[in-house]
């Protein structure tokens, strides 16, 4: 499986820092997405407003609440090494 990040829309500046890292980025409009999603970042607001983490193992849904583009990159790398 390749290793594709899913993104909430609203965390762009998520987006922008994963892909600079060279990771592939899907943007999450509904659970659908997150199927295919080694982790998914929400945005923490409204925590299962998609049901995404029904779907996708409780340890791959990363909450970007209150961290930085820098810090999410680092949660993603950890996860996945």
């Amino acid at each position: 499986m390749a290793n594709i990040i899913g993104v909430e829309q609203s965390l762009s500046n998520v987006e922008a820092a994963l892909k600079a890292k060279g990771y592939e980025v899907k943007q999450l409009r509904n659970e659908e997405d997150a199927k295919n999603c080694a982790a998914c970042v929400i945005t923490g607001q409204d925590e299962n407003v998609m049901g995404i983490s029904d779907i996708v193992t409780e340890g791959s849904v990363i909450n970007a609440h209150g961290l930085s583009a820098d810090e999410v990159v680092q949660r993603v790398e950890k996860l996945l090494n």
